[in-house]
């Protein structure tokens, strides 16, 4: 099969890329580097690397010929430089995901699969979250995300695209992110710890996350790239292990010193997936738990 990742020198979409290639899939990435929260960027020298915008659509519609499945990741992906940049954040998150859509369309791909987040469900909704929960969007991230969402089915239900859209739940990982006081807690912490600094705990620390581990979320794409499994097309899926944890308690299995900061504003109190739709049309389970994995790094 022939795929494309955008984003695919980045977090997920690097650990997406390296396992398409382990399965013999010809794979091409679209990535311009932006993020600035990697201290590098991962391109895999067997895929057919682009470092294009996906915002720049005619840059990039060439590169979808003959593309199969297209694993859309490439995004502003982090909700407090997102509230500080709303313009970029929409760009990149609403007219990017229409520039892959648009080009996925006129190239005749099968299917696209789309990553959201979980911060769609805000602070409406009771834990644990389900697919069918009204969204609940604080911040220019979610609402973008959740605009890509939108596109994606109306891509569906309009032009006879294939879509299936993940909300993905904390993911952490091999290639997390490290840079800058809003990279993900988990590499957060750790890289604190490494650096011999106290791991900054943001209001009090008793907000509960339910992180999944990347090599679950690449198991994830990767199932719902069977192109004969119709049942999953123009579906949301939550991706999250059903089971959250504290912050407090992530700082407890890492160990070492804290200090407090001050809360920040449009982020959810508790997020915790429903993800028996995931079970049930996928077939897929997560295989990763947090407590082992960070044993098992020896911090």
């Amino acid at each position: 099969m022939r795929c494309l990742v955008t984003g695919g020198a980045g977090f997920i979409g690097s650990n997406l890329v390296d396992e398409l290639l382990k399965l013999n899939h010809e794979v091409i990435v679209i990535d311009n580097e932006s993020s600035d929260a990697h201290e590098n960027f991962y391109w895999n020298k067997n895929a057919k690397n682009y470092k294009y915008d996906i915002c720049d659509y005619d840059a990039i519609r060439h590169i979808f010929t003959d593309v199969g499945i297209v694993f859309h990741l490439a995004a502003e992906s982090r909700i407090q430089p997102a509230i500080h940049n709303p313009i970029s954040t929409t760009m990149v998150n609403v007219v990017g995901t229409c520039n892959v859509l648009q080009a996925s369309r006129s190239a005749g791909v099968k299917r696209v699969i789309y990553s959201s987040t979980s911060a769609a469900y805000g602070l409406s909704n009771t834990p644990p979250l389900r697919e069918d929960m009204p969204r609940d969007c604080l911040n220019p991230y979610s609402i973008s995300k959740c605009a890509g969402e939108d596109l994606c089915k109306m891509y569906t239900d309009l032009y006879g695209t294939e879509t299936v859209i993940f909300r993905y739940f904390n993911v952490y990982g091999n290639r997390q992110p490290l840079r800058g006081q809003y990279a993900p807690v988990v590499g957060l912490f750790m890289r604190q710890k490494s650096e011999g600094r106290p791991m900054t705990v943001i209001g009090t620390g008793q907000q509960r996350r339910d992180f999944t581990h990347v090599s679950d979320v690449v198991a994830a794409n990767i199932l719902a790239s069977d192109v004969e499994n119709k049942r999953i097309v123009g579906q949301l899926l939550n991706i999250g292990t059903g089971v959250n944890y504290s912050i407090l308690d992530l700082a407890s299995m890492i160990g070492g010193e804290k200090i407090s900061l001050p809360p920040r504003p449009a982020e959810a109190a508790v997020s915790l997936a429903n993800n028996m739709k995931a079970k049930s049309l996928l077939k897929w389970n997560p295989k990763v738990c947090l407590r082992e994995w960070i044993k098992n790094e020896n911090i």
